[in-house]
């Protein structure tokens, strides 16, 4: 039996655009939350490195005070935005995150002198890094010239801001609420680290702004210490750290106290105005 030829004339069924989707609400109550966010944020990014005090901010975005105070936890819960001094908010390391592309290169470029002399002052290898919201990222390293290097951190590691010499150094030079916000965000994944512990995190902060410099153990690598130190930009903002890692049989405390000297000469011979 002859096969019948197929009809190129059915016509498939139409894809009826009569009925629209349903919509979200524009005044629902999350697209009204979010809304007054991005007015709060807006609002500062376009104050520039000064930043707005919450009067200001009720003023530009048209809002209670209430609810300001309300978007301003989130937004610097989530590193979106940061305090300047008591009263100022500015854009936080979350948005820096997001420039970092361009930024860390050049940051990279401008510590990588402070961690060839300090490596080549101790033989040990040094470390530069930056904050990211609550963590803190390798930016840059230097191998030192003692036959044992600690080089467990690569270019480019993540960890919880704190478990690191650098990192604990760069956290310690944070105002209070941003520590304490770090330290919250990390809780969870601390105890990943050598048994660290937010009430443990919270002494070696005390302990480094008393010292003027971090020293920790153990934590991110196991069989390890390092010192670690702030480093600050022209305004005197903590924008990076520095550190230097050897085995625990290569750093008492005399050498701790050294190779501390050594980061701080350094920095002031190569960025006297900050990075």
């Amino acid at each position: 039996m002859p096969s019948r030829p197929a009809n190129r004339n059915v016509r498939l069924p139409d894809v009826s655009t009569s009925t629209p989707l349903p919509e979200e609400p524009l005044d629902d109550p999350g697209s009204r939350t979010l809304r007054r966010g991005l007015q709060v944020l807006d609002a500062v990014l376009a104050s520039g490195r000064d930043g707005l005090r919450v009067v200001e901010l009720c003023r530009a975005a048209g809002l209670e005070r209430a609810t300001v105070y309300r978007l301003l936890a989130t937004l610097l819960e989530g590193g979106h935005l940061a305090r300047r001094g008591r009263f100022h908010y500015v854009a936080g390391p979350r948005l820096a995150a997001v420039a970092a592309p361009t930024a860390l290169p050049n940051m990279a470029m401008r510590l990588t002198p402070v961690l060839e002399r300090v490596s080549r002052a101790c033989g040990d290898a040094a470390f530069a890094i930056v904050r990211e919201g609550p963590a803190s990222h390798c930016i840059a390293r230097h191998v030192g010239t003692h036959p044992v290097q600690i080089l467990v951190i690569q270019v480019g590691t993540r960890q919880p801001l704190g478990v690191g010499a650098a990192g604990l150094a760069l956290l310690a030079a944070l105002p209070d609420d941003e520590v304490d916000t770090c330290i919250a965000a990390n809780a969870q994944a601390l105890p990943h680290y050598g048994g660290m512990t937010p009430e443990r995190l919270a002494l070696l902060v005390r302990a480094t702004r008393e010292r003027g410099w971090s020293v920790v153990g153990n934590h991110a690598t196991q069989g390890v210490l390092a010192a670690g130190m702030a480093v600050r930009n022209a305004e005197g903002e903590p924008v990076a750290a520095i550190s230097v890692a050897s085995t625990l049989d290569r750093m008492p405390r005399e050498r701790q106290q050294l190779i501390a000297r050594w980061m701080r000469e350094a920095l002031a011979a190569l960025l006297p105005n900050g990075v």
